[in-house]
Parts: structure tokens; C-alpha cells; sequence
């Protein structure tokens, strides 16, 4: 399987690390890392345990040049 979810990394000052949110799971499918390179390893386990858990599965979302896709808005 090569599935094609997102994975978005921000810095948070609150919590002084990055925070890796997985939005095709939903707000609460995060994970965080001290680094950037940390915060994707973690992020890609927790992408791998929702993918075996989550019947059924979330559609990936998708870029489109010229055509945001409006479930990314902030």
C-alpha cells in the first residue's frame, strides 16, 4: 500500500516543539517531535497505527496547481 495522506509540521511556541497534524484523521490525529526530523518519524507511526485501525479510510487528500484544497484552510 503507498498511501498518500498528509502530514503538516509547525513550530508551536507553547509547546516548544514542532506539532505533526495528520488532517485527513481529524483535528485530534497529532503527534510532536523535539526536531522537524523527529516530529515526521512520529507522525508517520501514528499515520501507520490509524491506517491498521481506522475502518474505513479517510479520502487523501490531494494537490491541485491553481486549486487549493479548501479542507487545508486555516
Amino acid at each position: 500500500m503507498n498511501p498518500r495522506y498528509s502530514i503538516l509540521i509547525r513550530w508551536s511556541d507553547e509547546d516548544q516543539c514542532y506539532i505533526a497534524s495528520l488532517p485527513e484523521f481529524g483535528p485530534y490525529a497529532q503527534s510532536h517531535g523535539r526536531t522537524y526530523e523527529e516530529a515526521l518519524t512520529n507522525a508517520k507511526e501514528a499515520l501507520a497505527l490509524l491506517i491498521e485501525d481506522t475502518p474505513p479510510l479517510p479520502e487523501p487528500q490531494t494537490y491541485r496547481a491553481g486549486k487549493p484544497d479548501s479542507r487545508l484552510a486555516t
